[in-house]
């Protein structure tokens, strides 16, 4: 692993740390990299369905349905 530098709002900070008092996480690192695999794991899952041509079949699924209103 590397490591690196990242600035959070207090706020964030203040959250994280109360979930790692709740015994969700054991510390901030492992917070924030859960976090961000979660995330990660959804962008990438979306522009997979974005090079399939997925949202293009809501849009014109979603326009039909607004003309047959």
């Amino acid at each position: 692993m590397r490591i690196i530098t990242i600035n959070l709002p207090h706020r964030y900070l203040d959250a994280i740390a109360c979930l790692i008092e709740l015994g969700y996480y054991p510390s901030r690192s492992e917070a924030i990299r859960i976090a961000l695999r979660e995330f990660l794991g959804s962008e990438i899952e979306m522009f997979s369905k974005l090079e399939k041509g997925y949202f293009e079949k809501i849009k014109k699924a979603q326009l039909k349905s607004m003309i047959e209103l």
